[in-house]
């Protein structure tokens, strides 16, 4: 019942999208500035004034007899229309779109799944009141200081419950996260940096560590940037790391690349481009899957590499192809993480 109502092809679903926005007014999305005021939990969840949003997931957890297991659960949210004039609950206000995926260290073995959906009668969303964001039956429950994960797909199915070891962290400077030159390229972006994460995977019980992003914004990439290589890193000595850098067009790497460290504390650092260096060693297929990180003010270097090569999640029904995956980190320190890489086969465009 649930594959009947999930939309099949991203043509169909945008051309609707299309008929039904093409006769209203044009809507002014909010654009990012400086001095936004956060309050929480109320901005854990959905700012339909702002285009685009999305909640990222991804955690490395192992079971009692050491099977690694890499996890990720993505909400996007893209606003279409504010047009308050149809009353239909099939109007498309907003088109949702979730990725979700398993790696199995030991088997060699990647699973994803993706679905596009509106949000219809109760089919996807994102709900302050109830505390909710999901898809189908794909959800990120919030019940106090927790997270509850659960997904069910063809091939594997999950269900974690994350705790915040560390509080959560806004990235950027001045509240915004700078993305490229001029007004509104930026988002806002918040992390929870080090959650703890217990539940099953398929039918192993599992526990481990997890990372949280959630941005919003409306338009934050230029026209010369292609993509991006993102970083995650839970170290050993319980510090956090998060890097990106945008690439453009021509080769080179934006100066608007950035990153966060989180000390020991729970203290946020930011990190301009200059102050640290990625370098692609090894490649599989078109993407580096082993990398140099260097960070020389804080005495960091690190070799990044990818759990098993083949992460790539290959866009079905909408949204871009890209390669995002479980990695381990050795080196100065040791740690777990994630490499999400964008743009390799076509540009990223929000």
């Amino acid at each position: 019942m649930e594959d009947s109502i999930v939309l099949r092809g991203s043509f169909r679903i945008l051309f609707c999208c299309w008929l039904a926005c093409a006769a209203q007014p044009p809507f002014h999305w909010r654009e990012v500035t400086p001095g936004y005021r956060f309050a929480f939990p109320r901005d854990h969840f959905d700012h339909p004034d702002f285009r685009t949003e999305w909640w990222y997931y991804t955690g490395n957890v192992t079971d009692a007899k050491g099977a690694r297991f890499g996890f990720e659960l993505v909400f996007f949210r893209q606003g279409q229309s504010r047009a308050t004039e149809n009353p239909s609950a099939w109007r498309i206000d907003d088109l949702y779109l979730a990725h979700a995926a398993v790696t199995d260290a030991q088997g060699k073995r990647f699973c994803y799944e993706e679905r596009l959906n509106r949000a219809g009668p109760g089919i996807a969303g994102v709900s302050f009141d109830k505390r909710r964001i999901w898809n189908g039956n794909w959800s990120a429950q919030f019940t106090g200081d927790s997270q509850v994960l659960n997904v069910v797909a063809p091939d594997f199915r999950f269900s974690l419950t994350l705790v915040p070891l560390k509080p959560l962290i806004i990235n950027g400077v001045n509240g915004i996260s700078r993305k490229a030159e001029g007004p509104g390229k930026a988002s806002y972006y918040v992390s929870f940096p080090l959650l703890s994460a217990e539940g099953t995977i398929g039918q192993h019980a599992v526990r481990g560590t997890a990372w949280m992003d959630h941005e919003w914004f409306t338009r934050q990439l230029s026209a010369g940037q292609v993509g991006w290589d993102w970083f995650s890193a839970q170290l050993d000595n319980r510090t956090e790391l998060m890097l990106f850098e945008l690439r453009r067009k021509d080769g080179s790497i934006d100066p608007y690349s950035s990153g966060t460290y989180v000390d020991a504390s729970g203290k946020a650092h930011h990190l301009e481009a200059r102050d640290f260096h990625l370098t692609p060693l090894e490649k599989w297929t078109r993407y580096p899957v082993h990398w140099r990180i260097d960070v020389p003010s804080l005495h960091l270097h690190l070799d990044c590499r990818a759990v098993i090569d083949d992460q790539e999640l290959k866009a079905g029904k909408a949204g871009t192809t890209y390669w995002e995956g479980a990695v381990n980190y050795s080196g100065s320190q040791h740690g777990v993480g994630y490499l999400e890489m964008t743009g390799y086969d076509k540009p990223v465009e929000f």
